[in-house]
């Protein structure tokens, strides 16, 4: 099964390179590596002289925000014109378990979402990580489902679906139609990518034994920074499915006096 990695990238660069990295000690080394430079023009230079080969696109932002729903568009475009049989997506700051690219490769078939295990990494005392030590860092999110290696459990949520690691063959991303590139900038694109696969009768997989690691990187928690992308997809995946995306989200907004939930209208918006 030729396997293609895609990852969109802007800024990052060390978590891309530990990615890199990563890929190249994979027990499966990935057919094509696909990296989508979101206005980041640096990224094709910084990856060109190590392994496994990076295929950069650019691509620039929409109305100053990342494109990301579209630059998931374009990562799989270039990879099915490659003739590979399995997508596999991962977040810039995820780094791959040597056994991800076989995990899903085992059960991949068509009609399946398939979504891998991520861990959170604290902190690294050294400028990278050690590639070895990545499982006992850290277990699994805790709110997400986490089977043991070699078992998969079907049926799963697809509220719980999230990009930063998930795998479909081209035939299932075909029936689904990839990102709805209405979205841009942070937060609802990939909730939408999972209602449309409900939609279209794809189950979503959790898989054990298809690791990742995400690397630590400083955050907000809620995401104050993201809140204007979030009311704006929020309000467009609202108008396409009937319900509030991120409400866990918007209520901590409102907690802290940034947001405020209109029922008249059923709307949310800045306060």
């Amino acid at each position: 099964m030729r396997t293609a990695v895609i990852s969109l990238a802007a800024g990052r660069h060390g978590h891309l390179l530990m990615q890199q990295d990563g890929l190249a000690r994979s027990a499966r080394a990935p057919e094509r590596y696909v990296i989508v430079s979101m206005a980041d023009p640096a990224i094709e230079e910084l990856t060109a002289s190590r392994q496994p080969v990076a295929d950069v696109i650019r691509l620039p932002l929409t109305d100053g925000r990342l494109p990301l729903a579209a630059a998931r568009n374009a990562g799989a475009a270039r990879a099915l014109a490659a003739g590979v049989d399995l997508l596999v997506f991962l977040d810039v700051d995820c780094i791959p378990g040597p056994n991800l690219l076989d995990g899903y490769a085992s059960v991949a078939q068509d009609g399946v979402l398939l979504c891998g295990t991520v861990a959170f990494l604290p902190p690294s005392p050294h400028e990278a990580y050690a590639l070895e030590g990545l499982a006992g860092l850290a277990p699994p999110h805790p709110a997400r489902p986490s089977p043991p290696d070699g078992e998969v459990l079907r049926g799963g949520d697809p509220h719980l679906f999230w990009s930063l690691s998930f795998a479909l063959t081209p035939s299932t991303w075909n029936r689904i139609g990839g990102f709805c590139e209405t979205y841009t900038g942070y937060g609802g694109e990939d909730t939408d990518f999972a209602s449309t696969a409900v939609l279209h009768g794809v189950d979503l997989w959790w898989v054990g034994g298809a690791p990742a690691y995400h690397q630590y990187h400083p955050t907000h928690n809620p995401p104050v920074q993201h809140v204007d992308d979030i009311l704006r997809n929020g309000a467009l995946y609202k108008q396409r499915w009937g319900a509030w995306p991120m409400e866990g989200w918007l209520h901590a907004f409102e907690a802290l006096g940034l947001v405020e939930y209109r029922p008249d209208s059923d709307t949310w918006c800045r306060r």
